[in-house]
């Protein structure tokens, strides 16, 4: 399983912590440490198209209005903390965040 997030957000630390309890062995992507690569963005843009943007975050109110219309894949590359979290690749399937039913598909064994 892999695992990109962020080491300061909330969702991630709770979604670690969760995972980590059900036995399981992940990966850690810290997309703000690590980065993230072309391949990578391309996937998750592939996966998730804009819903990968945080448009909630810090980071996107405080882009212009000029950058807020670039393409999601230019702007996960130019600032990857917008990426919503966390992505978890588990078993070829991928998921965006953590709510319940994301939670439940990623803790079954």
């Amino acid at each position: 399983m892999r695992f990109y997030g962020l080491k300061s957000c909330d969702t991630c630390r709770k979604a670690q912590k969760a995972i980590a309890a059900s036995g399981q062995v992940f990966d850690v992507v810290d997309v703000r440490a690590d980065g993230l690569s072309a391949d990578e963005i391309a996937e998750i843009i592939a996966q998730f198209g804009d819903k990968a943007i945080n448009r909630a975050s810090t980071t996107w109110r405080g882009l212009t209005d000029a950058e807020k219309a670039s393409d999601p894949s230019v702007l996960l590359a130019a600032n990857p903390t917008l990426m919503k979290r966390p992505v978890i690749v588990k078993d070829g399937a991928w998921t965006i965040g953590w709510k319940p039913d994301v939670a439940q598909s990623v803790l079954k064994p």
